[in-house]
């Protein structure tokens, strides 16, 4: 077999498993979306769910997934952030950054429910808030911390080095240089690496059964105050997720249109997460064009 030959092959193979990828998700996809894009209507995305009677949507699952998404990311970016500009531009090599990389790679292997555990004990327990939205973000930032570290840490490994060893030239400060130069110059992976965060917060469902909870109290959106029980706003009420809602409805519902309301809740998921996903990209792009003048 000569060269030309293998290198054709080798082509032929990768396209038919890029393919192959590409048809196992359009099939889970459209398989999803043909059974629950019939139920989705405006009454469903608005009411609450139904615990025994037919036609309870999944009003309050979809504001606490975004509520949580933003407790979530409000912990999780900051500090994700700032670990990958210590470890990209300020930890040397030595026993110290060792042993925060290996707690980084363990965090990273540690099964979902697992942190569920972890969370159900010391969020839940012992710092007496009960199933809630704190719970829940605090539970997720532990799930999504090391992803974000490591993908801003490469993401800030990534900028050229004449970037930085120019504007050092022309007189920056280091934090300068990082503040101005860098953080602007990988700002799209940076962007990327807080959607595939944000992504898994739609997602999960393990973790929150043990610390956000499997219910949610009946909620009075024209109440803004965050102390009160029934306020959406309040971070230390239990929330079920949309995630969670699924898993529930499948396992445990004693509603009698159970598939009614899970492709309906899983078509539901799909799209906002596909939307959320374009959304994100399209205004990180346009932040990064701003911030290079591009």
């Amino acid at each position: 077999m000569n060269a030309r030959l293998a290198d054709r092959l080798a082509t032929i193979m990768f396209w038919m498993g890029a393919a192959a990828v590409l048809a196992i998700l359009a099939l889970l996809l459209g398989y999803i979306l043909w059974h629950g894009i019939r139920v989705i209507d405006w009454r469903f995305l608005t009411m609450p769910p139904q615990t025994i009677a037919a036609g309870g949507g999944v009003g309050p699952q979809i504001f606490n997934s975004f509520y949580l998404l933003l407790l979530t990311m409000f912990i999780t970016a900051p500090l994700g952030l700032l670990a990958g500009i210590y470890l990209a531009e300020y930890a040397g090599k030595g026993r110290v950054t060792e042993y925060i990389r290996l707690s980084i790679e363990t965090l990273t292997s540690l099964p979902s429910i697992v942190v569920g555990l972890f969370g159900l004990l010391i969020f839940v327990n012992m710092t007496g808030w009960g199933y809630s939205l704190m719970s829940g973000a605090l539970a997720l930032a532990v799930i999504n911390l090391p992803l974000m570290v490591r993908i801003s840490e490469e993401s800030i490994r990534s900028v050229p080095s004449e970037l930085r060893e120019a504007s050092l030239a022309l007189g920056a400060t280091r934090w300068e240089t990082m503040w101005r130069v860098i953080l602007p110059s990988a700002f799209p992976g940076l962007v990327t690496g807080a959607i595939i965060a944000a992504g898994r917060v739609f997602g999960e469902a393990a973790a929150l059964l043990y610390t956000a909870g499997m219910s949610s109290p009946i909620l009075n959106f024209s109440d803004l105050n965050p102390l009160s029980p029934t306020s959406p706003l309040n971070p230390f009420r239990p929330a079920e997720t949309l995630a969670v809602h699924i898993w529930k409805i499948n396992s445990e519902a004693l509603i009698p249109d159970v598939r009614r309301v899970a492709d309906g809740s899983s078509a539901v998921l799909i799209l906002v997460v596909l939307l959320f996903n374009i959304c994100a990209r399209w205004l990180g792009r346009r932040i990064y064009r701003r911030l290079t003048a591009t």
